[in-house]
């Protein structure tokens, strides 16, 4: 069978189906069990709500973007694992560059018209074997995070917000570090995007509007996409 025939074929649907139904199980999992943890812990109702609307505002930049960029790899990789390999990833481009190395050591084009069904395959290998790592340091050390996070803070309960505050600014400086030192569009739109969720930011210690919280990040990473269009050549 070509390599076109198998990409989308039913089959493929079919395989691809059981891995993003138990992603969907384990979201409704982790939602039930967070309600009925907060309210255990005091959190109510209205909170929780709010945290709810937060967080689906708060995902509409992100999921557009992966979707914009999924097209890319529906062309060369088809839809099936398309789907289930963003659902359980989340990276086009880190598929893109697993599937790319395939189709470079077999000396063909990603999605090409000298693209086979061998290099699809294994493509497919490349992308699972290559994102194991992430698993196992998931499963292996998240348990232990807690303890080394206390250790890192000195035995200080007073520290370990900063920590964790420092941890995730440090993780998302880490994701934007490589787009604001190429020095072109990207770096426009993360800059833009920086000083719009700042001045957001600075606005709502004042007025603390519901919205802001909301909104804020998803129009701030729309707004700095959209200063960059028209430096792009």
């Amino acid at each position: 069978m070509e390599y076109l025939q198998i990409i989308n074929h039913p089959v493929m649907w079919l395989a691809c189906f059981p891995m993003v139904g138990i992603i969907l199980l384990q979201s409704v999992i982790f939602a039930k069990k967070s309600l009925t943890i907060g309210k255990k812990i005091g959190i109510s109702d209205a909170q929780m709500k709010r945290a709810l609307r937060t967080s689906v505002t708060a995902s509409i930049g992100p999921s557009l973007v992966i979707l914009a960029g999924m097209v890319s790899l529906l062309v060369s990789m088809g839809g099936p694992i398309s789907w289930i390999r963003l659902s359980a990833i989340g990276s086009v481009a880190f598929e893109l560059m697993a599937s790319g190395f395939a189709a470079e050591a077999a000396g063909v084009t990603l999605g090409g018209a000298d693209m086979t069904a061998s290099v699809y395959v294994t493509g497919i290998w490349v992308m699972t074997l290559a994102s194991i790592g992430w698993v196992l340091f998931t499963a292996l050390c998240t348990p232990q995070l807690d303890k080394f996070r206390t250790v890192l803070a000195g035995g200080k309960k007073a520290l370990i917000p900063v920590v964790s505050a420092a941890a995730m600014c440090g993780a998302f400086s880490y994701l934007c570090l490589d787009r604001v030192m190429r020095f072109d569009t990207q770096t426009i739109s993360a800059v833009s995007g920086f000083v719009i969720m700042a001045i957001f930011l600075m606005y709502n210690k004042k007025a603390d509007k519901q919205w802001v919280k909301e909104w804020g990040f998803t129009i701030a990473m729309f707004v700095g996409m959209f200063i960059a269009i028209p430096f792009i050549v």
